[in-house]
Formats: C-alpha cells, sequence, structure tokens
C-alpha cells in the first residue's frame, strides 16, 4: 500500500509529505484549493505526461516523491526483481519535472523510463475517475476482472498452458518439416560437422596445439639461443661462468684452508659448479633436439588457419568449437529421424489441441455464467451509487479461428447504460467521468478481494450526487476501504464521514503568492471540517452537531 506522498514546488504547493495508513481516507478542502493534487501527483508517478505548468511559479523544478509497502504485492516485488530494480523489499517512486519541459524518474533510486513508471505503478495503485489513466476501459483489463471475479484460475491455466505448448510443439514441426530447406541444413549440418570433427579440439589439446606452433615458429631461434646460452655458460672463452667458478673455487679454497670457517661457502661453489654444468649440458641436448621440421610446422599452422576461421565462421572463441559438435549432432539427429519425430510431434499437439478445447469450453461455460452474475451485482449497486435505472451487462464475443487461444475462445466487453431507456453501449465510449468514477466503483464492490493491487485511488466519485445516495457512495468505499487501501477525493460530507482517516487541503493567498498545505485532522479537526461541507462559510453550533452526529453514525455503523 502507499505509506508516504512528497510533493515539492508542485502546482500550488510549496513543500508537503503525507503519511497514509490503510482504510478509506478523504480528501477534502475548498473549492479550487486543489484536492486533487495528490492524484495528479499519483498520476505523474504513474507515468503520465509531464506538463511544465504544473512547476509552481518561481521556481525551476517540481519534485515528487511516493513510497509504497510490498509485503501485500508479490507480483510488484517479482517485477521489481526481474527489472533489477529491487531495493530491501522497498519501493520508491521519484520524479522531477523541470520549468522546460523534461523531467527524470527514478524506481528505488535507480533511473527509470515512463514505460516501467506505468508496469510498476499499475501492479501498486488503480486510479479511478479519469479516462486516460482508467485500466477499465482497456477490453484486455475487463476479461481479466471477470476472470477474476469468477475464480476459475485453474481453468485459466490449463487454457494458457495447453495453447502456449501447442505453439512450441508447431514451431519445432516447421523447423523439422521444411522441405528443401530441411534437406539444405542437413547437407550444411553434415558439411559443417565433417570440418568440426577434423579440426576442432578440446581446449587441453588446443593449447598443446598452440604451443607447438609457438615452438616450431621459433625454433631456428631457439636452438641458436641454447647454443649461445651454453657458450656464456661452459665455453672456451676465459670469460664462461665455468671457468670463472673454477677460478673463484681455487682461490677459496686456499683461503678456507686458513680458516675453517669459510669451508661451507666453499661448498656452496661446489654445488653451483654441479649445478651450472647440470644446466649446460641440458641446454646443449635441448639445442641439438629442437624440431626444425617446416613440414611439421606446416601442418600445425595450417591446422590452425582452419581453426581460426571456423571460429569466425561459427563466431565463436576456438575454445567452443569443440562443444559445438554435440549441439549440431544433435540436431542433425533430429532432422534425420524427423519422419519418427514429427508422428510424435503431430500426436502431442493434437492431444494439446483436445485439452485445450475441452478446457476453454468448461472455461467459456464459467465465463458465461460469472458475466451473468457480475452484471446483475453491479447492476443493482449501479442503482444504489445514484444511477437509478442503469446498468452494466459482460458481453462476450466468440474469437473466430481454431488456433488455440491462451486466452480462451472469446474476448469480453463491458457495455452500461448509465440512464433508463438507453441501450447498452461499450463502456469506453459512453461513460462521463463522474459515471466511470461510479461504475468502477461499483465494481470494485462486485468484486471486493478479488484483485491484486494495493491501493485504489476514486476522483470525481460523487459528481453529481448527494443525499441517502453520497451516504450510500461513502459506505461502499468504507467497506472497500476494509479489504484494502483507499484514497478518496470528495466535496460530500457524507462521504468524508465514512473515512478513517481525513486529510484537508487549504489554501492561504496573500498579494505576493498562493500556498496550499495538506494537514491531516484530527477528531476535533474532522468535525469542523464536515461542519464547513455541510453549512458553507457560517458554520453554526447547529452544523458542528450534525457533524458530530455523522462522524458517531460512520464510526458504529
Amino acid at each position: 500500500m502507499l505509506t508516504s506522498l512528497y510533493v515539492r514546488h508542485f502546482a500550488v504547493v510549496e513543500a508537503a509529505e503525507v503519511a497514509f495508513g490503510p482504510g478509506l481516507t478523504v480528501v477534502s478542502g475548498e473549492t479550487g484549493a486543489g484536492k486533487s493534487l495528490l492524484v495528479d501527483a499519483l498520476m505523474l508517478l504513474a507515468g503520465a505526461r509531464a506538463d511544465s505548468g504544473m512547476v509552481r511559479a518561481g521556481s525551476d523544478r517540481a519534485e515528487l516523491a511516493a513510497e509504497f509497502d510490498l509485503v501485500d504485492l508479490p507480483a510488484a516485488r517479482q517485477w521489481l526483481l526481474r527489472e533489477e530494480l529491487d531495493e530491501d523489499g522497498g519501493c520508491q517512486l521519484r520524479r522531477v519535472i523541470r520549468t522546460e519541459g523534461s523531467s527524470k524518474a527514478w524506481i528505488n533510486g535507480r533511473p527509470a523510463n515512463a514505460r516501467q513508471l506505468g508496469e510498476l505503478a499499475s501492479l501498486l495503485v488503480e486510479i479511478h475517475g479519469q479516462h486516460e489513466h482508467q485500466a477499465l476501459l482497456s477490453r484486455s483489463h475487463q476479461l481479466a476482472l471477470l476472470d477474476a471475479y469468477a475464480g476459475h484460475d485453474d481453468l485459466l491455466m490449463q487454457v494458457r498452458d495447453s495453447a502456449l505448448q501447442w505453439r512450441e510443439l508447431g514451431a519445432r514441426i516447421r523447423k523439422l518439416s521444411g522441405g528443401e530447406d530441411r534437406d539444405q541444413r542437413i547437407d550444411m549440418l553434415r558439411h559443417e560437422l565433417g570440418e568440426l570433427e577434423k579440426w576442432a579440439l578440446p581446449e587441453a589439446e588446443l593449447g598443446e596445439l598452440e604451443a607447438n606452433h609457438r615452438r616450431l615458429a621459433n625454433a631456428g631461434r631457439l636452438a641458436e639461443g641454447a647454443a649461445g646460452v651454453v657458450e656464456l655458460l661452459d665455453g672456451d672463452s676465459e670469460f664462461a661462468l665455468r671457468r670463472a667458478l673454477g677460478r673463484a673455487h681455487a682461490e677459496l679454497g686456499k683461503l678456507a684452508a686458513l680458516d675453517d670457517k669459510l669451508g661451507p661457502l666453499l661448498e656452496l661453489l661446489d654445488n653451483a659448479s654441479i649445478e651450472l654444468g647440470e644446466a649446460a649440458d641440458g641446454l646443449g641436448r635441448y639445442a641439438q633436439d629442437v624440431d626444425l621440421d617446416p613440414d611439421r610446422y606446416t601442418e600445425v599452422d595450417n591446422h590452425l588457419a582452419r581453426l581460426h576461421e571456423l571460429s569466425r565462421r561459427h563466431r565463436l572463441p576456438m575454445a567452443e568449437l569443440h562443444d559445438k559438435l554435440t549441439a549440431l549432432r544433435t540436431e542433425l539427429a533430429e532432422l534425420e529421424g524427423a519422419g519418427d519425430a514429427l508422428e510424435q510431434l503431430a500426436a502431442q499437439r493434437q492431444q494439446l489441441q483436445h485439452d485445450h478445447t475441452h478446457a476453454a469450453a468448461r472455461l467459456s461455460r464459467a465465463r458465461t455464467m460469472a458475466a451473468t452474475k457480475l452484471g446483475e451485482e453491479v447492476s443493482v449497486l449501479m442503482a444504489e451509487l445514484g444511477m437509478a435505472g442503469g446498468l452494466l451487462r459482460v458481453e462476450l464475443e466468440t474469437v473466430a479461428g481454431e488456433e488455440p487461444d491462451p486466452q480462451g475462445r472469446e474476448r469480453c466487453e463491458l457495455l452500461v447504460s448509465a440512464n433508463p431507456g438507453q441501450p447498452p453501449r461499450p463502456l469506453r465510449k459512453v461513460a462521463s467521468g463522474g459515471e466511470l468514477a461510479r461504475i468502477s466503483l461499483a465494481i470494485e464492490v462486485a468484486t471486493l478481494g478479488k484483485d491484486t493491487v494495493g491501493s485504489m485511488i476514486f476522483d470525481e466519485v460523487d459528481t453529481g450526487i448527494g443525499g441517502a445516495v453520497a451516504e450510500v457512495v461513502g459506505q461502499k468505499l468504507r467497506a472497500l476501504g476494509g479489504q484494502r487501501q483507499v484514497l478518496c477525493v470528495t466535496h460530500l460530507p457524507q462521504v468524508a464521514a465514512q473515512g478513517h482517516a481525513h486529510l484537508c487541503v487549504i489554501k492561504h493567498s496573500d498579494s505576493d503568492s498562493t500556498r496550499t498545505r495538506i494537514d491531516k485532522l484530527d477528531a476535533a479537526g474532522r468535525r469542523d471540517e464536515l461542519a464547513r461541507m455541510l453549512g458553507g462559510v457560517e458554520i453554526t453550533r447547529e452544523t458542528r452537531a450534525h457533524a458530530k452526529q455523522m462522524l458517531e453514525r460512520a464510526q458504529t455503523a
């Protein structure tokens, strides 16, 4: 749920931070005070298009931020994890709008685009009352709402899984039964396998081949260099190390005869002479044994050249070419044995289509029953919400075609008649903002607890109503708030009295500027605000008593 909202230099708000709790929170205020600013801020945080006119006059930018508790929102947690935007189980949306019209957004402190904001916000909050931000107008959302109301998740999963598996098998069958393309692919695979089997090497053997190539390419230099080092160590020159070491050994032997302490050092020279001799002998043998075979070098060089060519062709490092053999052999075996495989795949696909047909038929029957029931429930609620004679009908349209569809065999359209005598028409074409808000409320009440969105925002829900109908609207919103978090902007005291919490938007103007603040009202503040909403500018003792009575009745209902 929404836990806090922060706005700074936004419209007429200089700075405000509001904490939210569970249940129904109502927002009231005088006309023009900016009651809908909270809704506007949430819309912008949900990815709505920004306008530089939203920046407070005299400021260079507006800042908005909202925090959400995701304990009961697994879908939002999974989305954040998938997008790599998760942060210790928390969720913060932030957006900055500049006067030149540009804007930037962040999710949990990391840059985000409008798509990401919209996708995440759709899992966090649902805003009712404005056409451009109302998911209820989407036919796909209407179908999902009907399915959620019916509660047939298992049937939906059967229909979706069988259709997706059917499509996957179709792709495999097309690949295996490619006609001339298949024959060409088999020829190509055989050719590629022949090349790789001849030239590709396991990683260890490849390393040995590269080492041999280096050695053969530098054989002359290696032999000449080794012989030169032998000459330095044990050559005929008086400056050869072995001769110099012999002279040093003789001189130190004379000194050791005079002082026994030099004996160990003389032994070290003895050892050095032995090791130097072994090194010289080993280098001499190496110089004689270096492979100077040009034919062997040509063979190894050609092998590496072919490996480089195959590496470029297959777009793989040389060390991975040998592993490619397994994948190519598997594909070739599938293509060469396509006859048997195609029969098996065709049989599996036919069974999946049979399963899908039966599951989709059961889903259609369940949807038909749920559509009738949902339409009746919402129509009754519409009458209670001041739309007497109005009705909602859930129309199911069969999808043409025999191919299994992951969504089933029908699509959904909500048809509404807001007034008696009018034929039902698509909701997206006929409902005004206020009507749409009340229809949305009726649907939310009918499907109470079925959706997964944590917070619902109602704006203009009480437009054009009053009296007893307004009280019913407030009661329905309060009942909805018992299941999930609800925020309602209202100008009716009957609705405001039903809130579990009450925010008041207050505007102050002077000769220099206009400022708006948002106060959380205590019990006395709520009574006075309801009295203002009941009596206007002049608040009497009677209106205060009436306001107190309304609050007491709402709290005990």
